[in-house]
């Protein structure tokens, strides 16, 4: 398994993926998440791929570098002189998946990894990221590689 950049190249197999984890949303939240939606046109991956600040990471099998069979999503963020929060980096994993035929292979921990290792090359404080609560296999894969809660968000449906 190799782990790189996304380059635009990769776009389909972002988009198959991205799919993969609309469908586990729609299924768990029908009242949030669209049906055969798009978190991403292509263009918008087109500009995330080129923006430094918003990394994505992709594994690839190592048979075929152009198959994608995960990816991670990260977005650089920091709140410079902000009233309340300190000026740390922070590495938001946006979105992180592993092909669901693929899952179980330690792919997750490896782009996990990946990233943990991108954030100290890079000067982070921290990485955090948010899960649903509709997805428990999630929580659970994050708990178990040492993730803590930081906040919680809470509803009331009306």
């Amino acid at each position: 398994m190799n782990i790189r950049r996304a380059t635009t190249q990769d776009i389909p197999h972002l988009e198959r993926l991205l799919s993969q984890v609309l469908e586990v949303h729609h299924a768990g939240r029908p009242d949030l998440f669209k049906p055969n939606a798009r978190k991403y046109t292509t263009k918008q991956l087109e500009e995330i791929i080129r923006d430094d600040t918003r990394p994505i990471f992709v594994a690839t099998d190592g048979k075929d570098p152009a198959d994608v069979v995960g990816y991670a999503f990260c977005v650089c963020e920091q709140h410079i002189d902000d009233n309340i929060l300190t000026d740390v980096k922070t590495l938001y994993i946006d979105d992180l998946c592993v092909d669901e035929a693929k899952r179980g292979m330690h792919i997750g921990k490896a782009l996990y990894e990946h990233v943990l290792n991108y954030a100290r090359q890079n000067g982070f404080y921290n990485v955090t990221l948010n899960v649903w609560a509709l997805n428990d296999a999630a929580k659970a894969f994050y708990e178990h590689l040492g993730l803590k809660p930081q906040k919680y968000g809470l509803e009331t449906i009306l």
